[in-house]
């Protein structure tokens, strides 16, 4: 499988980079790598990138955008940050990446089990950590059950699950209120902004 082009970006549409990151993910469950050289890629984008789709996750080590969706050098942006939440340098990161160098597709993508999320649960308290932590924490208080205080901790995991997905939807919905650029390009249709949690048990994402 070749990099991108020009001319290959040129004709993708955002529902097409959607497909084209399902059919990756899938081979990745079925442990059926698209057969690339990736040498041959280092060449072919040494003088210019045509990434079709921009993905914000977790810096988790087993959660590698590149690797859950089969995606090859110069395919894609990914941008890392523990619990996948948005601030001002990823924003403009973000509208880099889509206004200027043409990817089609936004995706937020939480996960299973996330040690970030289960700090927020916990209202974890540490250096520099705090703060990033406090960036998650309205995901936590967003998600109303269980209302046991008991139970509302990272001992519980079905609700780390929860409020991991509502931390995604509540960064998409940051992502379209902080950057006027996405809003209007996805108002227009140029570009798709959607969420998916990526199960570390078995591989699999699931869109939203």
């Amino acid at each position: 499988m070749k990099a991108h082009t020009k001319e290959t970006q040129a004709t993708m549409t955002p529902e097409k980079a959607l497909n084209f990151l399902k059919e990756g993910n899938q081979r990745f469950q079925n442990n059926l790598k698209a057969n690339r050289n990736l040498l041959e890629q280092v060449n072919d984008t040494s003088d210019g990138q045509f990434p079709f789709a921009t993905i914000l996750s977790c810096i988790d080590s087993r959660v590698s955008a590149e690797l859950v969706f089969d995606q090859g050098l110069g395919d894609i942006f990914s941008i890392r940050i523990a619990g996948n939440f948005s601030n001002e340098d990823i924003l403009g990161s973000m509208e880099f990446a889509c206004k200027l160098a043409g990817t089609e597709l936004v995706v937020v993508l939480g996960h299973t089990s996330c040690g970030a999320i289960k700090g927020a649960c916990d209202h974890a308290r540490l250096g520099n950590l705090t703060a990033l932590i406090n960036k998650i924490e309205p995901a936590v208080d967003a998600v109303k059950e269980p209302t046991d205080e008991s139970l509302r901790n990272s001992k519980n995991l079905d609700f780390v699950d929860k409020v991991s997905e509502k931390n995604v939807l509540l960064t998409i919905d940051s992502i379209r209120k902080n950057s006027p650029v996405l809003s209007e390009m996805e108002e227009n249709g140029e570009i798709k902004i959607v969420g998916a949690m990526y199960d570390i048990s078995n591989g699999e994402v699931t869109f939203y």
